[in-house]
Formats: structure tokens, sequence, C-alpha cells
């Protein structure tokens, strides 16, 4: 046993973030950097998990990240195609209401139990029995069933077009152990990688699974730890302590980029931000308030100042990287405007109220809640700012306990049908805003199977949100990563989600 290099470099900046953890390390297995080079990773994301359970968490950025180094899905889902992964094949029935899956029959758990579709049934049955932030894409469903031990059929009520990508977010556990709350300290998957130790708020380690149906890991081990503070993060990066840093705050960018021995990366993705109004409650059940603060903040300012090249004025309810996006017109920046429909609304005075935002949620997110509170007061209306421990944050906003509730969202499978249909219809109900006609141009480009078609109605669907303004869209994030250039085979995707199978360290 010996410590890991991150615990033993740790210099006196970084006490308050110090970690008491120790591993095992072997001779890496994969040959991703010799024998003589230690194939281990530290990876400091942008959010920590709350949680190995990605069922009960299934919109936690820092859950997906963590849960997808060891468990699987049926499929994967890239730019708008679906590619096998624990499925070998799958096929529509000629009505397209029943799909059926042929599983891979080489597959074992990490703890060698094999994988069958009952797996799969169980772990699609859980996710949609808790209820959470992923079960509306699956509202259709009326029966899943394992045929055999490796086939597996879902029936929908209707032709869902967007099945496969929803299969891709959905993680396959153990049939017979996911009910035990334990069972999500260390979850055992089918995955490239095996969880050895999971403390909350921070760290959890990973070790190659030898016994990996596919290419084995490269990494003899991953260690995912949780960093706070961006100042730390910066300087663990520069030192060595750390090997990989998601989601670089625009204003560490200039001392990052060009620095020896670090590599950074920036690509459009997923990822964006939302302000939502309680829609249930008063003043913002009323249209004219919302679009009156939207009109009261120069949002195109604020994001330059704030993001420069990290990030681009919104233009849709959902992020332009993602199908289905399209370019409305900006609200003005026009406080005079403003005032006149809080007027006209009743409230010429203004109001009070508060706005709800998770500590560390996104870059700059601190900033932007002050840039915009700030534009609020300057046309009456004071905003209480309550920043929030993520888990308390996440219990209020789950609870509906919040007027005002800042925070990132990505649009997880780039399709919009996860976005808009999963959050704003009147059945989702996640934040009192309800629209029959979305309601319906949303489950007609739900139910279609042509892309173009799809394309339509949801231009017809941006265009009704834009205007109903249930929230407001400040800004598409560019996603970032800055690693050791130690580091090989790292990819940063469009969900801003890095996988680390194929990863590995040379001299």
């Amino acid at each position: 046993m010996r410590m890991t290099r991150r615990r033993a470099g740790l210099a006196a900046a970084f006490v308050a973030t110090a970690l008491a953890v120790t591993g095992c390390t072997t001779t890496s297995q994969g040959g991703g950097g010799g024998d003589d080079v230690p194939q281990e990773v530290t990876y400091v994301p942008a959010f920590f998990p709350v949680s190995l359970d990605p069922h009960n968490f299934p919109a936690e950025e820092g859950t997906q990240v963590a849960a997808q180094q060891t468990l699987e899905t049926l499929v994967t889902y890239n730019d708008g195609e679906a590619a096998p992964l624990l499925a070998e094949s799958w096929e529509y029935s000629d009505d397209e209401l029943t799909l059926t899956f042929t599983l891979r029959d080489d597959v074992t758990f990490s703890d060698g139990s094999p994988f069958t579709a009952e797996d799969v049934k169980a772990s699609l049955d859980r996710l949609i029995e808790l209820d959470k932030a992923l079960a509306p894409l699956f509202a259709e469903v009326t029966e899943t069933r394992a045929d055999d031990e490796h086939t597996f059929s879902i029936v929908t009520s209707q032709p869902l077009g967007t099945l496969l990508a929803s299969m891709s977010l959905v993680f396959i556990g153990q049939a017979d152990a996911m009910d035990d709350e334990a069972y999500w300290q260390a979850p055992i998957g089918t995955g490239p990688f095996v969880v050895d130790d999971y403390v909350a708020d921070d760290h959890v380690t990973y070790s190659r699974n030898d016994d990996y149906w596919g290419e084995p890991a490269q990494l003899d081990s991953l260690e995912m730890v949780n960093m706070p503070e961006v100042a730390a993060r910066m300087t663990a990066l520069e030192t060595g302590e750390v090997d990989v840093v998601s989601s670089i705050p625009p204003d560490q960018v200039s001392s990052i980029e060009g620095q020896e021995g670090i590599e950074f990366t920036q690509d459009p993705g997923y990822l964006y931000y939302f302000i939502w109004f309680n829609n249930n409650e008063p003043p913002f059940d009323d249209v004219r308030v919302r679009q009156a603060m939207w009109h009261a903040v120069d949002i195109e300012g604020i994001v330059a100042d704030l993001y420069g090249e990290g990030a681009t004025p919104a233009a849709a309810p959902i992020p332009q990287a993602a199908f289905g996006a399209t370019e409305n017109e900006p609200y003005s920046y026009d406080p005079e405007l403003a005032r006149d429909l809080l007027a006209e609304a009743g409230y010429a005075d203004g109001f009070q109220t508060s706005m709800h935002w998770p500590r560390e949620g996104g870059p700059n997110i601190r900033s932007l809640a002050q840039a915009f509170i700030s534009a609020w007061a300057d046309v009456g209306i004071e905003v209480e700012p309550l920043e929030k421990e993520r888990a308390a944050w996440l219990e209020d906003f789950g609870s509906m306990n919040w007027d005002l509730n800042l925070q990132t969202n990505a649009t997880a499978t780039g399709d919009a049908d996860f976005t808009l249909n999963r959050l704003y219809t009147c059945e989702a109900d996640r934040l009192g805003y309800c629209n029959p006609e979305l309601d319906d141009t949303l489950a007609q480009a739900r139910a279609s199977l042509d892309p173009d078609e799809r394309l339509e109605l949801y231009a017809q669907a941006n265009e009704i949100m834009w205007e109903d303004a249930p929230g407001i869209f400040p800004a598409d994030l560019m996603n970032n990563l800055a690693y050791r250039s130690q580091v090989q085979g790292l990819e940063l995707p469009p969900t801003n989600r890095p996988y680390f199978a194929s990863v590995s360290v040379v001299e």
C-alpha cells in the first residue's frame, strides 16, 4: 500500500481540501505508457457527484460522469446516431410500437455475474418508477419485457422517435442488488472501471476492471476528487497534483492557455444557463413580468464581460449545438419597456423576490447572478441572493421551494426532446409552466421519425417558449478541459462528461 501521488504531494495551500485516501497501484496492463510510467490519473470535475446512483440523480452532471466509468448503457448516441454498446442490434416492429434489443452474450458484471435482459428491465423500470428528471422521456412506455436472457423489448403507446437517444442515458445495474441503498455506494457494473471507494463531497476512486468484456482501460487507477475552490484547482493542475480539470472559469483561461506542460481544449457543447421563474406563484404567473425581467438585463454585454469566448448569448431554450435549436430574435435591452410592462402587470413600484443557485454551480455563476440582480434593481425589482450548498439547493429545487432559480443544464442526448419535452410540458410541471399548444407541438415532434419534420416542429416550439418566457436563457457555454501533457487519449464530448477508458499516461 502507498499513498496516491495527489495525496503525497499536497502542499499547504491544499490543506483545506486534503483527502484521507490511500490506494494500491500496479503496473499497467493496458499498455498506455509503458511499465515505468504509473498509469494513474486524478480528475477534478466541475460538479462532484452527490451520489453514484444515476437513476436517482439522472440529470446531475457529476453523478453521470462518475457512473459512466463503471456502468454502461445499451447504446451510445452521438451526432444524431445510435451505436451499439451492451446491445448488439435492435429493430422496430412493423407498427413501430415495439423496440427490441439483442444483447451481447459475452458480457459479465465486474463481480463475474452474467449480464442479462432482466438487468436491463430492472434498470429501466427503476428509473421510470423513481419518477425523477428522466422519467418524462419514457412517458409513452407501456411495457418493458425480458423476452429471454439476451433479448429485451420496450413497448410504447405510439411511435417514439426519441427512444434510442433516451436509452443512451439508462445505466444498467444488477437486477437483484439495485434496490439496496448500499449497492450505490460502490455500484457493480459492466464497465471498464470498478469503484473502490466513494466518500460524499470528497472522492471517488476506481481501479481497472481486468475482466472487462471490451478493450481494457489503460489506466490502473482513476481518482475523482472534490476541490470546490477554483484557485486550488488551478494551482493543483499547475503543480501536477492533479492531472485533469473540467470547466475552467473564463477568468482563469488566460493563465492556463499556452502554459508549458498543460493542454487546453474548448468546444461547443450541450451546456447552458437558465434562470427559471416559479410560474406557479405571483408575480411570475404573469408573462408581462417575465418578459419585463428579460428586457431589464443587458444579456449580450454581461455574457461578453463574464465569459469572453467561453460563451455566447443564447438564441433558444436549448443550446445551438443541439438538434432542434433555432435562432430566435434576442430580447432587446430596454429598461424603459421593462418598467412599462411591470406597470401594466400591476407592479409599477416593483416587488421583492429571491433567487437561488448552487455554490460552484457553473462558471462565474455568482458573478452572473449578481449582474442580473443589479440590473433588476434598476427597474425596481429587489432580489435576495440565496447561494446554497449543492445538496441543499437540490432539495429546495426539487420541492419548488424557490422564486427564481439559476443553474446550468445540459441537453444530454443532443436532441431537443431531452430538454423541451422533459422540462416544459404541462405534465412535467417542473416550474409551474403549462402551454397546451407547446405540448401538442412537442408531442408531434416526439412521435415523428422524420428529422426534417422534427426540425420544423422544434422551431415552432422554440418560438412559443421564447414568447412565453417561462425562464430567461442567458448563455450557451463552451465546454473546456485542461490537463497535463502526459495525459493522452482524453476527449471532450459535447456532453462535457469525460470518459477515461481510452486514457493513458506517457513520459
